[in-house]
């Protein structure tokens, strides 16, 4: 774990935004936590300095590349995975440990092999690259298997950043469904997983379940010639991690109820059910590895019932990582969740902004969801209402890239009002992009 007295180690904070003013009877508190670290020394998605003591790299990251049948065809497929995959290894920062992984209905390894990793310097980047021309098209899909072997290499390394970037083109046919599930759950919490989908012939929620089950990015490249560029920018997002395992740890009085727990930006990301309990009255929620950046979360507690002028802590939010010792966690910030019983009407009805944003970029994200589903299920009125709400939510909460996303899929009559058409034509790739990227949002305008 990285030492936290570094100067180029971020420093984290812990903000909360809420209407802490409840009525008589109020018992609901939602409360927006803003966490932030800075000081890490990124720039931009600059590779950070050295992190461990006297130099080296304190990450290990795998590239597994989808090497299937299918990746032939266009044959630009596989050219733009191994460009991308040399791109994203002559990103790699002196003193990363590193490997490339080929995945078909086997996992094998490409580089360094034998079960090791490679650490990165102008010798070992040339050697990879070099290996990247064994990269051939050929086989099935078991994505399981590429994600196992990605996990026994990255445990080889004595570091605190794990990392694995996935491409792939197809759908996972060739291990069930459950084997799959198997392996995210052994490898949740053991490293950060970026997956992308190249082409259109892969399944958006597949793709995107393991990103969210490993805590990572998921995207489509529609076009192979993008791939090199988006292998860059992952890499380079890679390297500017500098704390791994940062847990958001809720501690919550007797009587006090958790209703859910979520990100909101830059994603929304459902956590509720990955609650580790720390204590008993407090549990740990996984946010994975962090660089210089901020996120946003939305906490909702159930309080008991009190008398107009009484007040009480709902719920207190710390940031906790493990102690590289064994001992105790460290405490990096922490932020309080209050509540407050009033008669003053306008006082406990209004909304907090943060709070209210945030809600509407969920349901943004959910109403996208249900509007897909219900459209290739062939319930176009389902889906033009949905949809008509996306729109409606884009348009008041300034989410202009979604905004953008929707008029690919449906005509806009009257967005203040969510009134749409279906188009009679949508390209393939925008739709999957829709779907994609339906959980991206926006920052609340402070």
């Amino acid at each position: 774990m990285a030492n936290f007295s570094k100067s180029n180690v971020p420093q984290f904070s812990v903000d909360v935004y809420q209407n802490e003013f409840l009525p008589e009877g109020g018992r609901e508190v939602s409360a927006i936590v803003t966490v932030t670290s800075t000081g890490g020394g990124t720039t931009g998605g600059a590779a950070l300095a050295d992190a461990r003591p006297g130099g080296g790299s304190d990450a290990a990251v795998v590239i597994m590349v989808d090497c299937s049948g299918s990746m032939d065809y266009p044959a630009t497929k596989m050219r733009g995975a191994r460009d991308a995959t040399a791109a994203a290894i002559d990103t790699l920062r002196d003193g990363t440990s590193f490997s490339v992984v080929a995945g078909t209905h086997v996992a094998a390894e490409v580089y360094p092999g034998n079960g090791r990793l490679a650490v990165a310097d102008s010798a070992t980047r040339a050697q990879a690259k070099d290996a990247l021309r064994r990269l051939t098209a050929g086989g099935g899909t078991a994505i399981g298997t590429w994600l196992r072997l990605a996990d026994r290499l990255l445990a080889s390394a004595d570091v605190s950043i794990r990392h694995g970037i996935l491409l792939t083109d197809g759908r996972n046919e060739h291990e069930s469904p459950e084997a799959l599930r198997a392996a995210l759950d052994t490898c949740a919490g053991r490293f950060t997983c970026d997956a992308r989908g190249v082409g259109t012939d892969w399944e958006v929620k597949e793709v995107t379940g393991i990103a969210s089950a490993l805590l990572g990015t998921a995207d489509i490249v529609a076009d192979p010639s993008g791939l090199a560029t988006d292998f860059t920018t992952m890499m380079e997002n890679a390297m500017g991690k500098e704390v791994a395992d940062v847990s958001l740890r809720l501690w919550t009085p007797v009587g006090v109820e958790i209703q859910f727990v979520k990100q909101v930006a830059p994603t929304v990301e459902a956590l509720t059910d990955r609650r580790t309990e720390a204590s008993p009255r407090a549990g740990d929620y996984p946010t994975g590895s962090w660089g210089d950046e901020s996120r946003d979360y939305h906490v909702c507690v159930r309080v008991p019932q009190a008398a107009v002028g009484q007040e009480m802590l709902a719920a207190r939010v710390s940031l906790i990582v493990p102690d590289p010792a064994g001992g105790a966690p460290q405490t990096l910030s922490q932020g309080l969740v209050r509540a407050v019983w009033t008669d003053d009407m306008a006082m406990s009805t209004s909304i907090n902004p943060q709070v209210a944003h945030y809600t509407g970029q969920a349901e943004l994200a959910q109403v996208i969801q249900q509007g897909l589903d219900a459209r290739k299920s062939g319930d176009h009125d389902g889906a033009t209402a949905k949809l008509g709400r996306a729109v409606q939510l884009a348009a008041a909460s300034g989410n202009a890239d979604t905004a953008k996303l929707l008029s690919k899929v449906v005509d806009v009559v009257d967005a203040a009002t969510g009134t749409v058409r279906l188009k009679a034509k949508v390209a393939e790739a925008d739709e999957m992009t829709l779907e994609t990227r339906s959980t991206k949002t926006v920052r609340v305008k402070k």
